[in-house]
């Protein structure tokens, strides 16, 4: 049928007279009901105080959450000493509160997050000493307890990787969990001049304290020279996913795969950028050509839907070495994304 008058009449009666939140479609009625006031207002992306994702600011004095009526508590963990390349993930979570406008609706999954769930951002972690990094991984592991304490799932922001393991220690430790990770390297390594919590160790770390099971254990997008030293990533059982056998062709495959691997148990998703293609994400500690374009891991991780998440994070934004800030941004993406899957897990507190 041809364009005409009368087609053009009936859209002029529907829409002209109507403001930004005045959408008819019931789908998308509830989530503008939530976002817009009277007259079309919305809250400017650029203004007020910045927090995780635009969350709600919940002030934790002295590490001391109390934050029971949650459902899910965003937190910063700015350590970077775990690092043994380029340095500055610490900076990290102050990046990401910087970025204006994400969200606050996900067109994939059909959800607005930080408006159907009641979600916050509960602050940093309160180190006790920036120089010490056994005591700050046990700072992440007490805050992590008294939030699991009160029924609220921790969702992370690094930090370097070294921030996981104290996070699945706190998690894991009635049972092992299972753990979905996206990343270009194992992170299976053992101990390195004497230390053997740093960013490429966290996960031979947790299967060894019986907080994660490797067998429910997939990593996806490993690449990189550094393979020779993630032996213990095959021989515990993990599933591992090299970078270079991802395609878009693969991925429908790939999300199969995590899902069986996984399973119906609780698990744990862990995101670290340099997962991305330097080319989306150079602002990070130890970038590895040949990455995910951000497309490609956006499909991975709404694939996830509806699996058992009791956590999660984002970790290795380096923010010093991008200047264009888009390392931030995709990161901040990528942890609306998980946030978003956490509104279709059943571990989701219902409060």
């Amino acid at each position: 049928m041809p364009w005409t008058a009368e087609k053009l009449a009936a859209l002029r009666e529907k829409f002209s007279e109507a403001d930004g939140g005045d959408l008819h479609d019931p789908k998308f009625r509830k989530i503008a009901d939530k976002i817009f006031s009277e007259g079309g207002h919305r809250p400017a992306p650029y203004a007020g105080i910045p927090t995780l994702l635009d969350a709600p600011y919940r002030f934790q004095d002295s590490g001391e959450p109390d934050i029971a009526d949650l459902q899910v508590a965003l937190f910063g963990a700015p350590m970077d000493l775990g690092v043994t390349n380029r340095n500055g993930a610490r900076f990290g979570p102050r990046a990401l509160r910087a970025i204006e406008r994400i969200g606050p609706y996900n067109d994939a999954l059909e959800c607005a997050p930080i408006h159907e769930m009641k979600v916050a951002d509960v602050g940093d972690v309160p180190f006790k000493s920036r120089f010490d990094l056994h005591q700050s991984l046990s700072d992440i592991e007490k805050f992590v307890e008294k939030i699991a304490a009160q029924n609220v799932i921790p969702m992370a922001v690094g930090g370097d990787h070294s921030v996981t393991h104290p996070i699945l220690k706190a998690l894991g430790k009635d049972r092992p969990l299972g753990l979905v990770h996206i990343d270009a390297h194992c992170d299976t390594g053992g101990s390195y001049e004497g230390e053997k919590f740093h960013h490429g160790g966290p996960f031979r770390n947790a299967v060894l304290d019986g907080v994660l099971d490797p067998e429910r254990t997939i990593q996806i997008g490993i690449r990189g020279a550094a393979g020779y030293i993630w032996e213990f990533s095959e021989a515990s059982g993990m599933t591992v996913i090299h970078g270079r056998d991802i395609s878009d062709a693969s991925i429908p495959a790939i999300i199969e795969k995590a899902r069986e691997v996984i399973g119906d148990g609780p698990a744990y998703f862990t995101f670290d950028v340099d997962s991305l293609d330097p080319a989306f994400a150079p602002g990070t500690g130890t970038p590895e050509a040949g990455g995910l374009t951000v497309r490609e891991a956006l499909a991975l991780i709404r694939g996830m839907k509806g699996l058992n998440f009791v956590g999660g994070d984002v970790v290795e934004v380096a923010p010093a070495y991008d200047a264009t800030t888009n390392t931030a941004q995709n990161a901040a993406q990528i942890l609306f994304e998980i946030l978003s899957l956490m509104m279709f897990s059943p571990s989701l507190p219902q409060k």
